[in-house]
């Protein structure tokens, strides 16, 4: 009981007041395959010290993307971070702060809050955005939700190879709203929104005139898809777009293991009040002094229910900030350098690729990630990679493999794989 301090008494009364004889009761509708049947199979305790090895010992099976060759991408970048992010994120103000309800002692967060909206929307070539989402997928549902709001309409239109988490996301969503129809191909007139992911899931970037030719005629709206915003500092802003949302973790964030993440969300200013999440804005007080408070959305109305224009109430704040700090430190200038330095290692992988035999190269044009096929299923030829230390990419179906380069990727990790394939193919 050291950790959980009800008395014996006021469990059997909490159990009796829901109507449960026992704890087990309350997980009825879990299935049986997801509980376990006894306790969890680890030492009651043990020292500080004892403890602290077998953690280290467990981390160091962990193959970090530092360790050597690294491929892979798939809506999670490996980029460089600087250090200077993470001394300025771990500063208490930043770190401990509270939502910044009170804009007379939370200056410092909103503006920050504020600046990484203004980065967004210069980046994404939108009006406005919000202080940011949880991770790409929900934000690429939200924007779904947001078009059926204003367009009254009930079917969604996937036009390019959208990321499956996302539409395994959005089929969750969507399968609990009952009458959502959700599409592979061009919006027609019951289509509240066609989304196109670019550069799409298999790294083809797309130029958006004719969707949005065909959005114009259908009255569906447009929202463009984004996983890897580092392609922004060379690929035209989405402008054509009515919305624009998708994951910002490759600038500031490392991978982490798949998070905490960052989802961003942009949108044309007559949608302001339809958009999710929470707006800082900038004004002035009463002595003509610039101040930052959240605004158009009160607290309340994330807890209007269906009145409400999402669920989300919240945000990543820290992420949030670390994006901002890296996107400060490198400006428009580096944001381009940084882009073309990635599409010029994605060149030189795809040239050295393509010279061993039986490998060819399916893109004709791409950002920083593209797909491989190969003369044996990629999945096969994966595994044999890891066993020689290279992480080689994602496998797909088949015989095709995801692979990506980025700044961090070496002219030596390219030699590793090149000299690696032609063992194994």
């Amino acid at each position: 009981m050291r950790y959980l301090p009800l008395s014996k008494n006021a469990h059997d009364e909490m159990l009796e007041e829901v109507g449960a004889s026992r704890i087990r009761d309350l997980y009825k509708d879990v299935p049986s395959s997801a509980l376990l049947d006894d306790i969890v199979d680890m030492p009651h305790h043990k020292g500080e010290i004892e403890v602290e090895r077998e953690l280290s010992a467990m981390a160091a099976k962990n193959r970090s993307a530092g360790d050597g060759p690294f491929f892979l991408g798939a809506g999670v970048y490996y980029h460089h971070v600087p250090a200077s992010v993470d001394y300025i994120i771990q500063r208490s103000e930043f770190l401990t702060a509270y939502t910044p309800y009170q804009p007379e002692i939370a200056q410092g967060t909103l503006q920050a809050v504020f600046e990484f909206q203004s980065f967004i929307a210069q980046l994404t070539g939108q009006d406005i955005a919000n202080a940011s989402l949880y991770d790409g997928s929900t934000a690429c549902v939200e924007a779904a939700l947001m078009a059926m709001r204003i367009t009254k309409r009930r079917k969604v239109s996937i036009g390019t190879p959208l990321h499956p988490e996302y539409r395994k996301v959005l089929d969750s969503y969507m399968g609990n709203l009952g009458d959502v129809e959700i599409v592979d191909g061009e919006p027609d007139e019951e289509t509240a929104c066609v989304i196109v992911q670019s550069p799409d899931f298999l790294g083809n970037p797309h130029a958006y005139d004719l969707w949005r030719k065909r959005c114009d005629e259908t009255g569906a709206l447009l929202v463009v898809v984004i996983t890897e915003i580092v392609s922004l500092g060379l690929l035209p802003a989405p402008s054509e777009a009515d919305i624009v949302c998708g994951e910002a973790q490759s600038i500031g964030i490392p991978m982490s293991y798949g998070g905490p993440h960052l989802g961003f969300f942009a949108c044309r200013e007559k949608f302001l009040r339809q958009m999710p999440g929470r707006l800082c804005g900038m004004t002035e007080d009463a002595d003509g002094r610039r101040g930052f408070v959240l605004t158009l959305s009160t607290r309340e109305q994330h807890i209007r229910r269906d009145k409400a224009t999402s669920n989300i109430c919240t945000n990543q704040g820290l992420c949030a900030l670390a994006f901002t700090v890296h996107m400060s430190l490198l400006g428009e200038t580096g944001v381009r350098q940084l882009a073309r330095l990635n599409h010029e290692k994605a060149c030189a992988l795809a040239d050295a690729l393509e010279k061993i035999k039986g490998v060819e190269i399916e893109n004709k044009n791409f950002f920083n990630e593209f797909v491989v096929s190969l003369p044996k299923p990629a999945n096969q030829i994966v595994d044999e990679l890891v066993t020689l230390d290279i992480i080689g990419g994602l496998a797909l179906d088949g015989n095709r493999l995801l692979v990506c380069a980025t700044e961090m990727t070496r002219d030596e990790d390219i030699e590793r794989l090149v000299t690696a394939l032609r063992k194994v193919l």
